[in-house]
């Protein structure tokens, strides 16, 4: 037997105080929902290193950078087109030029030659 105070606190209690303690301390346990709980792998899962993180973070920039590149080799791919459609219309334009000045120098000699004629 303890005393405090000099009150002495009798290890046998009464039957209403058993129940109000029992009561008492169960009112404070918190119950689990069964929609709170989490699966067990949840809570075994591993968190990411820092290093784990950043290789995450440069598989995406990558990624991101590969698209990039695959879309500037098709916009280059589209600027050669181009490039060999304009470079085949210099080509026709130069025939056509040079068909044209034959042409004239032809109708030149042929100018020349009707003058000779007439004189």
């Amino acid at each position: 037997m303890g005393w405090l105070k000099g009150v002495a606190i009798n290890p046998a209690t009464t039957p209403e105080y058993v129940e109000w303690r029992s009561r008492r301390i169960n009112d404070n346990v918190p119950m689990t929902k069964m929609e709170e709980v989490r699966p067990m792998e949840e809570y075994l899962q591993v968190i990411p290193s820092e290093l784990d993180i950043m290789k995450q973070e440069f598989k995406r920039k990558n990624l991101e950078l590969e698209k990039k590149i695959e879309k500037l080799e098709e916009e280059k791919m589209y600027l050669s087109l181009d490039v060999d459609l304009q470079k085949k219309e210099v080509e026709k334009v130069r025939k056509e030029k040079k068909k044209v000045e034959e042409d004239r120098d032809d109708l030149k000699e042929e100018y020349k030659k009707a003058q000779v004629s007439l004189k």
